[in-house]
């Protein structure tokens, strides 16, 4: 869900010292923001916590490329994350910190919230590599015996609770998520499903149907 960065480097090659990087500081500001009261509390009513708010916005769309949009998906979807977050089966040196200070009742009332916001349309910068992204997304990739993404993700990339929402996400998280499966790095979905899929694809192939994503509208008018 989010991806640590690295610290700018100086001319030297060393990081600078007591100039974290933008997620770490995010991170930092965050965790003040909500040292004063429960995740739940703060999820509830006026928005959501700001430890989730620093990286992924208070409406749950992120503006940074490496972090995903958060609004929109599945509550059950969100949900499985955080949970698998907290028990590592999903590894994040930034997630895996974050959820193991949200309780059970914390992930209902996050995921409640996330999946009622209404996700901001993506932005395609390549139309051409999208509309090859098209063909792997409708028809899959025969040579490779790739299945067709919307089999899963729906037509418009809506999603369902087991497979999530993708339409309108960034293309820089889309794509390093695809690296993560194929890797093995990720490796907490469904029947190993998006595992065996990445592991057939290039990065190249990877990179189209991710700019094809970010232009689905997922039901959104």
């Amino acid at each position: 869900m989010i991806r640590t960065g690295r610290a700018p480097a100086s001319r030297s090659g060393r990081r600078r010292a007591g100039h974290p990087s933008k997620p770490a500081l995010f991170l930092m500001l965050g965790l003040l923001a909500s040292a004063s009261m429960p995740l739940a509390a703060q999820a509830q009513g006026t928005g959501p916590n700001p430890l989730c708010a620093a990286c992924h916005n208070p409406d749950g769309n992120s503006t940074i490329p490496e972090n995903p949009k958060l609004a929109g998906l599945d509550a059950e979807y969100i949900a499985k994350q955080l949970a698998d977050f907290r028990k590592h089966k999903r590894v994040s040196e930034t997630m895996g910190p974050m959820a193991g200070q949200i309780t059970e009742a914390d992930i209902d009332v996050l995921a409640a919230y996330y999946s009622e916001q209404k996700p901001t349309p993506g932005v395609v910068t390549d139309p051409k590599l999208a509309a090859q992204g098209q063909v792997i997304y409708d028809e899959g990739i025969v040579g490779s015996a790739v299945p067709a993404c919307s089999g899963c993700h729906n037509e418009d990339g809506s999603g369902t609770a087991k497979y999530p929402r993708l339409a309108g996400q960034h293309t820089a998280y889309m794509v390093q998520q695809m690296k993560n499966f194929k890797n093995g790095v990720r490796n907490n979905d469904i029947r190993e499903v998006m595992s065996a899929v990445a592991k057939r694809m290039t990065e190249q192939e990877m990179k189209a149907v991710a700019e094809y994503i970010a232009g689905l509208k997922g039901g959104n008018p």
